[in-house]
């Protein structure tokens, strides 16, 4: 799923080429990425681009009148942008929007149709659609520690929480928790403020490093390689993969559709976490630490 970094790169993207152009058409091709019926979304039409916003992990454009257009896109929707006298492809493509200077489209990879558009009239309607997390960018240590403390969760729960943290989701988790030198898995009940400190700093180097990462990636091109995995990356998505610090190989959690990764001597003091399935399965001969671990190997 795109996070903050992404999503601040693909604002840029879309600010460059649509303020101040034409909607001229909107067509939904796919009637399940439609999630209002008022206002009608070809209200849109006819009406200029006024501005941009991240709302979360969302993207939303502005139009005059006060109407938004709202993206979700989820694990799998991406963007495109196509200059005038272009043709689109039409694979994947569930709604097309076309501007005096091009098109923009959004696709979605795979079956399972999880990507939404949302037509919202007004300030106050667009703001419920915001979880609530504080931008950790524009936040002080002091507000990132009260938010981090106010639940219990482990950081890594705490830091993908988007009613604590806007923008932060499994893959920049990963690379701030590595950075920062800590156990997803422990718990904010009971970080200590040097810890706290430590990942506040870490969760901004880490932002500010990829955001800039992709901008130079992209080099003013309209982002089409938008991943969740990338090989520069430390440890997210790099499971068996040598730790750039240390040079351990990275572990993993499993679960669900997801998984954590994590550097065992890095940040866990060679601890190995429990992977819900393959710990299970193994009981007894399940390793309890890195060395363990590499003998076996």
């Amino acid at each position: 799923m795109p996070e903050l970094p992404d999503l601040t790169v693909y604002l840029e993207a879309l600010e460059q080429r649509l303020l101040g152009q034409r909607l001229e058409r909107v067509q939904i091709v796919s009637p399940f990425l439609l999630r209002t019926a008022e206002p009608p979304v070809q209200s849109a039409e006819g009406r200029h681009v006024t501005g941009f916003r991240r709302i979360g992990k969302r993207l939303a454009i502005g139009l005059e009148g006060d109407l938004w257009l709202v993206f979700h896109l989820m694990i799998a929707g991406r963007l495109h942008w196509y200059e005038r006298r272009t043709a689109p492809p039409k694979r994947a493509v569930l709604a097309r929007f076309q501007f005096g200077n091009g098109t923009l489209t959004l696709t979605e990879s795979g079956t399972r149709r999880r990507a939404s558009l949302r037509a919202i009239e007004g300030e106050a309607a667009l703001q419920q659609l915001d979880p609530g997390g504080i931008e950790l960018l524009e936040s002080s240590l002091a507000q990132f520690a009260q938010r981090l403390r106010s639940e219990s969760h482990t950081l890594k729960c705490a830091l993908t929480d988007p009613r604590l943290f806007s923008g932060i989701g499994n893959a920049y988790s990963d690379e701030i928790l590595h950075a920062a030198r800590l156990s997803p898995l422990t718990l904010t009940s009971r970080i200590d403020d040097a810890a706290v400190e430590r990942l506040y700093q870490a969760a901004r180097a880490q932002l500010h490093l990829w955001t800039g990462r992709l901008r130079t990636h992209g080099a003013g091109e309209f982002p089409e390689k938008v991943t969740a995995f990338r090989p520069d990356m430390s440890v997210h998505g790099r499971f068996g993969l040598p730790c750039p610090v240390c040079g351990t190989k990275v572990q993993r959690i499993r679960y669900a559709d997801n998984e954590t990764n994590y550097c065992a001597r890095c940040q866990t003091g060679g601890r190995l976490l429990a992977d819900r399935a393959l710990s299970r399965l193994l009981k007894q001969d399940w390793p309890r630490d890195i060395d363990a671990l590499e003998r076996e190997r």
